[in-house]
């Protein structure tokens, strides 16, 4: 967005979420808030990654670029090397704004890299068997640190439009199977073969969400017609429950955390608004639904499933940046529609309840 743009997307909530992220006081964040919300000057986003904070994770890095999953300092795994460094990507990436100009970034990526097989996916999320979802997620990542143009990404976009089932969607190829306990077991160690999809069984909207986001923050791939389809296929199943009993719950879409891991209505409108920016009415009942969840200070809880906790310290913590990514969502619609693109929420009651199918 422009310096100096219109402010107009404020007018689209209910209330104005600005005051309490500025009083929040973490410097990371206020960094965010002045140059997307506020479209104001905010300096060099090198700036933050000398932040405490980022340094700390940058401490805990090995020499190969990788970080150790806890409790396993002793016995360095490679598969939990690359779930424990893809996690701490998502910091460094989705928080401080790290590129691939920093060495330890630059370390980090060639470390994936090399769990990169020769089809193109990135093995080692779930042992030896296909992790579509994981690698459309960590493809966002080196995506968004510089990485767009690299023949390896070139190579994952191939194996993610090779993976899809037959509606043009994705899942997580093991799951298309019926097995019992023992199999998925053995399936999951080593060095068992992956197992191949069923591509005739329906795509799951979760892990169909992980993968869009690779190809939301790529410059070429977001346009093209694979990824409009995965959108609008993503978009018709808010609010329902999941087409596979794996984070089959319908409240999955109201839980929320920052940086994005799990699909959920935030991560998803992120994604599909960067591919294709048509407020249909699926995208202007989820901006509704956001309009009218805002807390008295204008924030937002990072879950609205009854019973689940939204007050430990991690979730305080966690909501503010949460609250900034929703505020990115109607920023982005207001630069591309102007300030009252869909039937204002602002009118409408606020009748607190989940929204969500059981």
């Amino acid at each position: 967005m422009p310096d100096g743009a219109p402010h107009g997307w404020r007018r689209q909530l209910r209330l104005d979420p600005i005051p309490a992220l500025l009083a929040c006081g973490d410097e990371a964040l206020l960094y965010w808030v002045k140059r997307d919300l506020l479209c104001v000057q905010a300096g060099p986003v090198d700036r933050l990654w000398r932040l405490p904070e980022a340094l700390r994770i940058l401490r805990k890095q090995q020499p190969d670029g990788s970080w150790i999953f806890p409790g396993n300092q002793q016995q360095r795994d490679k598969d939990r090397c690359l779930v424990e460094t893809w996690k701490q990507l998502r910091f460094l990436v989705e928080k401080y704004g790290f590129r691939r100009e920093h060495p330890c970034l630059a370390a980090a990526a060639e470390f994936a890299f090399s769990c990169q097989t020769d089809q193109g996916d990135f093995r080692g999320f779930i042992a030896n068997q296909y992790a579509t979802y994981y690698t459309g997620a960590l493809m966002s990542l080196l995506n968004q640190a510089g990485y767009e143009d690299d023949p390896r990404i070139e190579k994952g976009f191939r194996w993610l439009l090779s993976m899809r089932q037959h509606d043009m969607g994705w899942t997580i190829p093991i799951l298309t199977h019926r097995l019992d306990w023992q199999t998925v077991l053995r399936l999951t160690g080593r060095p068992a073969d992956p197992l191949e999809p069923d591509r005739s069984m329906p795509f799951s909207h979760n892990w169909t969400g992980m993968v869009l986001r690779a190809f939301a923050t790529h410059r070429t791939y977001r346009e093209t017609e694979e990824a409009r389809i995965a959108a609008s296929l993503l978009k018709s199943r808010f609010f329902q429950p999941d087409s596979y009993t794996s984070y089959h719950a319908a409240g999955y879409w109201v839980s929320f955390q920052y940086p994005f891991w799990w699909n959920n209505l935030v991560a998803a409108l992120d994604s599909i608004l960067r591919i294709d920016p048509a407020i249909d009415e699926p995208v202007e009942r989820a901006l509704g639904w956001f309009s009218e969840h805002q807390r008295e200070d204008g924030l937002w809880d990072t879950t609205y499933v009854a019973g689940k906790q939204a007050g430990s310290a991690k979730a305080r913590e966690m909501r503010p940046w949460v609250s900034l990514a929703i505020c990115r969502v109607f920023c982005r619609i207001a630069d591309r529609h102007g300030p009252a693109p869909f039937d204002s929420p602002a009118n409408r009651p606020h009748n607190g309840g989940s929204g969500v199918s059981s």
